[in-house]
């Protein structure tokens, strides 16, 4: 009798090959496929010799051996390579059959591929993966949404393979119809970018400012990871400082200050714009990269134009203290724009998203996994109604908390010249939120001015506009052009 594999994936690069051998290990057989087929010889007769695998030479190959329904898994190159395998495998397949996309691809395409697929007789599963390479082999978060049928055939493979937080709960759930799983995935993503850039803000501020060495900023990034900011960035930073190059100088200290992106940051940032989301520290940390690679007009820019030279004269371990702060607030905000995102989007395109879930998922095997993610899970179990983080009694005194060092720290940025535009935005964004007024009563003004876009009055009821004939040389006719 001929071999069946649980479940086909097609794609041996990193995550992939790490992915499979991940689900090996938990007693799946699992059929592998790859474009350039060489590389599948190799896996089997390497990585993945005298375990339960078997290798595919085509798609149909790969098709043939799998057990019905047949399921068949994408970890490809996000954009059109996905379609054309898509087309590809549907041949191949029989009604009931599962087409799976475990890559970064942006949340519209899935949708439409879900149509697609699903107008064949088919199923279909769009599912955010992270966790990296490490993840993928010993446990990630996994976001799965699109045909909702499919669930219960994938569901096993997915929870056994997925990191487990809380005593064994799997860090994976199904998240909603379409394009959910990867709308999820791409607002991790965002929030990661806009971890990963206060954090490097906060070492500007260590470098330049104090002048740390890397030794002293890993044993300061070591002891935060035992406090407020315990999680996986501040980790991996702390490892990062301490290591060293061959001559035993630090790593850090060798590698180019130009950063690359694959997308997702910019995809959440445009999300954002499309539902009218502030989404402010993220869409900053987007274009800090985007500066970043701007590296020789920076360098000669450097030469040309004066600014303030940093010098610090007060207490280093009062600093450190207030720069914990900063970044803790700042994570906080980054979270809460990113559910407030997540909360546009569930109302736009009709999923209901489980936000306790979500934060339960994220707790384990991502990248952003981190110790206050438990309490947004509590928040949404106490409050499933909850319309922002930031009216949360938690989060809301935890902001409150930080918010003094947090302007030390902006404060002391801004007049030595140091650039911070994740933390600086974050703190504007919490003032702007917590503001009963802000002057968009002139802006609307400005408008009504110049286009007749109209205003509404606070002495008249909500929903009544108004022109005023500002120069005494317009009309009555207004433009309907008003957006709230």
């Amino acid at each position: 009798m001929t071999k069946t594999a649980d479940i086909g994936l097609i794609g041996l690069a990193v995550m992939g090959e790490n992915l499979v051998l991940n689900m090996e290990s938990k007693g799946y057989t699992v059929a592998v496929y790859n474009r350039t087929v060489e590389k599948v010889d190799n896996f089997i007769n390497g990585r993945g010799a005298g375990k339960n695998f078997i290798g595919a030479h085509s798609i149909e190959e790969l098709v043939a051996s799998l057990e019905r329904p047949r399921k068949v898994m994408m970890l490809v190159k996000a954009g059109q390579p996905v379609d054309d395998f898509i087309d590809q495998i549907i041949s191949h397949l029989e009604p009931g059959d599962i087409i799976i996309d475990g890559g970064n691809s942006y949340f519209p395409d899935t949708i439409r591929r879900t149509q697609y697929v699903e107008s064949k007789g088919l199923l279909y599963v769009g599912t955010g993966v992270s966790g990296g390479e490490i993840g993928a082999l010993h446990g990630p978060s996994m976001m799965p949404g699109g045909s909702a049928q499919a669930w219960p055939f994938v569901k096993d493979i997915f929870q056994s393979i997925a990191a487990k937080v809380d005593n064994g709960v799997p860090c994976c759930d199904w998240v909603g119809s379409d394009g959910a799983g990867h709308f999820v995935k791409m607002v991790h993503n965002g929030i990661e970018y806009g971890d990963m850039q206060i954090i490097g803000e906060a070492y500007q501020v260590m470098k330049d400012l104090l002048g740390m060495s890397a030794d002293e900023m890993h044993e300061v990034f070591t002891k935060w990871n035992t406090e407020e900011l315990d999680s996986y960035l501040i980790e991996i930073t702390a490892e990062i400082m301490a290591y060293k190059d061959e001559d035993g100088s630090p790593m850090i200290d060798k590698i180019l200050d130009k950063a690359g992106q694959k997308g997702t940051g910019k995809w959440t940032g445009s999300a954002a714009l499309e539902l009218g989301v502030p989404l402010t520290l993220i869409g900053e940390s987007v274009f800090a990269r985007f500066l970043s690679a701007q590296k020789d007009m920076r360098v000669e820019a450097s030469k040309l134009i004066s600014g303030p030279k940093p010098e610090f004269s007060g207490d280093k371990q009062a600093m450190l203290n207030d720069l914990k702060m900063a970044l803790y607030g700042a994570k906080i905000i980054s979270y809460a724009q990113g559910y407030n995102l997540l909360m546009a989007a569930a109302k736009e395109y009709g999923w209901q998203l489980d936000y306790g879930g979500i934060a339960l998922m994220w707790r384990g095997g991502c990248i952003i996994r981190s110790a206050f993610l438990g309490d947004i899970k509590k928040a949404f179990d106490t409050n499933p109604a909850l319309a922002h983080l930031l009216l949360d009694n938690f989060f809301k005194q935890k902001v409150e908390l930080a918010q003094d060092g947090w302007r030390r720290v902006c404060a002391a940025a801004l007049l030595n010249g140091i650039p911070a535009p994740s933390l600086t935005s974050a703190l504007c964004y919490l003032d702007g939120f917590r503001s009963a007024w802000l002057p968009a009563n002139l802006l609307q003004a400005q408008r009504d001015y110049f286009g007749a876009h109209t205003y509404e009055r606070i002495d008249k009821p909500r929903g009544q506009f108004f022109h005023t004939n500002w120069t005494g040389e317009g009309g009555n006719t207004v433009s309907t052009a008003y957006n709230n």
